[in-house]
């Protein structure tokens, strides 16, 4: 996992080819006035969700994990709360791995929560357990998926 502000998004363009063309197109475009949906910006490869959520409790959001595809979290409107539980201590999956959707959901809790404000993304490896979309009221936000 990465917390980071977007304004420093250069220092970990390394790690994978495709970040420097997802944190560009983000500082290029004002996604805030954006339609919510998906903008493909290299096929299944690199796309971006753009999302118009309602903030959950704690309690009430779930830990998720992904296979194929990284996770780069931006709230755009407000600070958005993720929990976070290292890819080991994710061990309580009812329903198993959907391949559908790449996503495992766990009922495990967090063992630690990082706040995001607007301006910052966190970026969250497969397998790195994450329970986003914590906050209050209504939040404008990114998902940038990124194929491994």
């Amino acid at each position: 996992m990465i917390l980071a502000s977007l304004a420093d998004s250069a220092q970990y363009e390394a790690l994978h080819p495709l970040f420097h063309q997802a944190f560009e197109y983000v500082k290029q475009n004002d996604l805030t006035q954006a339609p919510a949906g998906k903008i493909v910006l290299d096929g299944d490869k690199l796309f971006i969700s753009v999302s118009d959520i309602t903030g959950k409790t704690p309690e009430a959001a779930r830990i998720e994990t992904h296979e194929k595809y990284i996770d780069i979290q931006l709230p755009l409107t407000a600070p958005e709360t993720m929990g976070f539980l290292p890819a080991g201590d994710c061990k309580n999956s009812p329903d198993g791995y959907n391949e559908t959707k790449d996503i495992t959901f766990f009922t495990d809790k967090p063992s630690a929560y990082v706040k995001v404000e607007p301006g910052q993304f966190v970026a969250f490896f497969p397998h790195d357990g994450h329970a986003p979309c914590i906050g209050e009221g209504a939040i404008r936000k990114l998902v940038i998926k990124v194929l491994v």
